[in-house]
């Protein structure tokens, strides 16, 4: 591989990075929020915004303050790092348990989702690890999954999920989960390796495909036929009735099976423009954080050149203070 293709390569994962928690912060204000009263409040996010002092999570949070999908996506990445590729999943319980009681003394609202947290409980109960994850359906583990896009390329799709399963299983272990993780995390591996937009949405329909078998079957709608369905509403010539689309028949809610085709429909409403895509899914509403922070995840591995403006990587990285260049090199250095 040559120099400028390693080059390549590494701005491609920091753009990942960066997308994530520039998504994540844009979002943060607009969380558990209509998009009426997103609109009644913001008009249309345009950039980085505090949380209203009575917000339910965010209270307090500054403008460009990330919230936990960051923070745990970050979590994943040092446990692969440390464990060189792979994590132990009791240590990931530990690590979920020492990240809550952290943010709890910050004074953060924003702790630990409703299947993560129920895991982690029967964790700290007792329970095995093996059966932990069994209930966990909501988006937890694909906000997350970022850092295993980066460390791994998709060509062995059995291995690339078998990996998706083993940082995702603790908490969500569950068909519909495990099948949107792999979705966002494929997006990102072909991205990285420089593949588009169409070759990532491809991929990441074809490994939740196989991702869903996997896991403890629930009752939920097909992540990948849905993310078809988002690829289908969305036109970039009219993208307000596509986002309008998206929000009123795909969702934005914590299901995987809304947020994980709604951030592939955005992207698709949005191609090769990740502002305006993260722009605007921060300000459809619902799980917007979440929403946001995967589509920039994904825009940033898979757009060519400077995906984002410089003020927002800026504002992301001193206002949480996150070093995204060696997170990504110390990733990239097991791929």
């Amino acid at each position: 591989m040559s120099s400028r293709e390693q080059a390549q390569i590494r701005d491609r994962a920091i753009a990942a990075l960066h997308g994530l928690a520039i998504g994540d912060a844009l979002g943060m204000p607009t969380q558990m929020m209509s998009r009426a009263a997103v609109i009644g409040r913001f008009g249309a996010i345009t950039g980085f915004e505090p949380a209203a002092a009575n917000h339910p999570l965010a209270a307090g949070l500054t403008a460009g303050t990330v919230t936990d999908d960051t923070e745990q996506a970050l979590l994943i990445a040092r446990l692969l790092i440390a464990g060189r590729g792979t994590i132990d999943q009791a240590d990931l319980a530990d690590a979920l348990v020492i990240w809550e009681e952290g943010m709890r003394k910050r004074g953060s609202l924003d702790l630990l989702g409703p299947s993560t947290k129920r895991a982690v409980d029967a964790v700290l109960a007792g329970e095995s690890v093996a059966e932990s994850g069994r209930f966990g359906v909501t988006n937890g583990a694909a906000m997350r999954i970022a850092p295993v896009g980066i460390v791994l390329r998709t060509a062995d799709l059995e291995a690339f999920i078998d990996l998706v399963v083993e940082v995702s299983a603790v908490t969500h272990n569950t068909s519909v989960a495990l099948a949107g993780a792999a979705a966002v995390g494929a997006a990102v591996s072909v991205g990285i390796d420089g593949g588009t937009l169409d070759a990532a949405i491809d991929r990441a329909i074809e490994a939740s495909a196989v991702a869903v078998q996997r896991g403890y079957w629930v009752a939920a709608a097909d992540v990948s036929s849905r993310i078809r369905w988002a690829i289908e509403l969305a036109d970039p010539a009219d993208p307000e009735a596509s986002l309008d689309r998206i929000y009123r028949l795909i969702g934005t809610s914590l299901a995987t099976q809304e947020s994980v085709p709604a951030a592939f429909g955005i992207l698709a409403t949005f191609p090769n423009e990740p502002w305006r895509a993260v722009l605007a899914a921060a300000s459809l509403g619902g799980d917007s954080d979440t929403v946001a922070a995967m589509v920039g995840t994904i825009a940033g591995a898979t757009t060519r050149g400077s995906a984002f403006p410089a003020h927002a990587v800026t504002t992301v990285t001193t206002v949480n203070s996150i070093d995204f260049e060696t997170a990504a090199d110390s990733l990239l250095a097991l791929r």
